[in-house]
């Protein structure tokens, strides 16, 4: 059977083997006819029904719906692989996420989530995979709901090889995946800088945010920041007034990196773009995010001399004034951070806001030894500061032998990066940070940390 249907010449053909012949038909035969399907489809009408029906209408066919009821009866015995395939498959066809097949082989998959291998959730990184397959993937909530570990990394070694071919849509989607669950992983990140740098030229304002939008969300400037910066300057002096929302959310995103592009901020805080944005639909939070990047200078680029945002528009982040409590409370986590941890280790035994390679601007680090004893960063020897001879993640093999090759007195170190999550909440407890690695891990945890071993 599953020569007969990749041999199939039109989409009548493939729809007659599998709806005639049930009882020869299993599990692993559906996602072989869907994928078929879509091959013949794009081939236009060539390869139509082979009964002078258009492809185009394939898909209101009752032979077409009697295969996709075949599927929707069965799934639920299907094993991992068939449902997997049949999602993908699915997908390369072009079915709408609010069809019935979809639906009940999204619900079947995340039933089955735990369960799922490396090969299922990594398979859509195989050579028959294409931009259409990719996009109806990541705008998927299955994959949006779930971190899978396995299929990041497995992203990670295609991502790089892959990239060149894919439309600005999908490594936007990409992007926005990354985003969402906040991967630190620099292959990833920096796939996504490099096309950014080759294909910024091409691309509209609203894109360039969304690609931009991981770097400043995870505080990571991209190997090749040096060159991909003043580009991104360089197209939005010339396209700053085609979408001033997307303008100014990407001016957000490089003040959160430290890069301050002076000649777009004379743009966006000039009477000409003010008044275009008082005249869209977004106005209120464009003067929101412009009040922001005012203040960001007013604090943070104190060098500049240009226009600043005229007194009458600026906006009030917040509806009335806020006590201490309610500022740190909802704005502010790293502040309640900062505080507890002067109170507990004291200033001289953490940095706020370092960059460690190869790029991270890190919450917080502190260094602890073996018995879990916070120690000043004074004593740490200069050779433990210096950036590695290649780019590796934190908890990478390579930057951890680096670690272990110097002195010995080192070795009863053990640097600890620090992320404040979203969710923090507050605990005074003076013996937080001291005592046993594990006591201190599993407390960390529970305030809400995330730690990286360097």
């Amino acid at each position: 059977m599953k020569r007969l249907i990749e041999r199939s010449r039109s989409v009548g053909e493939v729809l007659r083997w599998v709806t005639q012949n049930p009882g020869k038909v299993s599990a692993s035969h559906y996602p072989i006819a869907l994928h078929k399907l879509g091959q013949l489809l794009q081939q236009g009408p060539a390869a139509g029904t082979g009964d002078g029906r258009a492809p185009g209408h394939v898909l209101e066919q009752p032979e077409f719906q009697a295969l996709c009821q075949a599927i929707i009866s069965g799934c639920s015995k299907f094993d991992n692989f068939s449902i997997v395939n049949c999602l993908y498959a699915a997908a390369a066809l072009g079915l709408p996420g609010e069809s019935p097949l979809v639906r009940v082989l999204e619900d079947e998959s995340r039933s089955r989530l735990g369960r799922f291998n490396q090969k299922d959730v990594s398979m859509v990184f195989s050579s028959e995979a294409n931009n259409k397959a990719l996009e109806a993937i990541f705008s998927s909530q299955l994959f949006y709901e779930n971190r899978q570990e396995r299929f990041i990394r497995s992203m990670a070694e295609w991502l790089p090889r892959k990239a060149e071919n894919l439309t600005p849509y999908t490594m936007a989607l990409i992007a926005k995946y990354v985003a969402r669950h906040r991967l630190r992983e620099p292959r990833l990140l920096d796939t996504i800088a490099n096309f950014l740098l080759k294909r910024g030229e091409q691309l509209d304002s609203k894109v360039i945010q969304k690609l931009v939008f991981p770097f400043s969300r995870m505080n990571y400037r991209p190997s090749n920041h040096s060159e991909l910066f003043p580009k991104l300057e360089a197209i939005l002096e010339q396209k700053a007034g085609s979408s001033p929302l997307a303008t100014v959310n990407i001016l957000m995103s490089m003040f959160q990196l430290s890069h301050f592009p002076q000649t777009v901020l004379h743009q966006v805080f000039s009477p000409a773009f003010i008044t275009n944005v008082m005249s869209s639909p977004y106005a209120l939070i464009v003067r929101r995010y412009l009040s922001l990047l005012d203040a960001a200078v007013e604090l943070e680029f104190r060098e500049y001399s240009g226009p600043r945002l005229d007194p009458r528009y600026r906006v009030l982040m917040f509806e009335h004034a806020l006590t201490a409590d309610e500022a740190n409370r909802k704005y502010s986590y790293k502040g309640l951070v900062a505080e507890a941890l002067r109170q507990l280790v004291g200033e001289e035994c953490y940095r706020q806001d370092e960059v460690l390679p190869p790029g991270y601007c890190t919450d917080f680090l502190l260094w602890i030894n073996r018995s879990g004893t916070v120690l000043p960063l004074s004593r740490v020897p200069a050779a433990a500061k210096a950036p590695p001879a290649h780019p590796a993640s934190p908890g990478t093999a390579a930057l951890r032998s680096s670690v272990l090759a110097l002195t010995s007195d080192l070795q009863d170190f053990a640097p600890v990066v620090l992320s404040v999550n979203d969710k923090w909440h507050y605990c005074q407890n003076s013996d937080i940070l001291v005592g046993s690695r594990a006591m201190r891990d599993r407390h960390l945890r529970l305030l809400g940390y995330s730690l990286v071993q360097v």
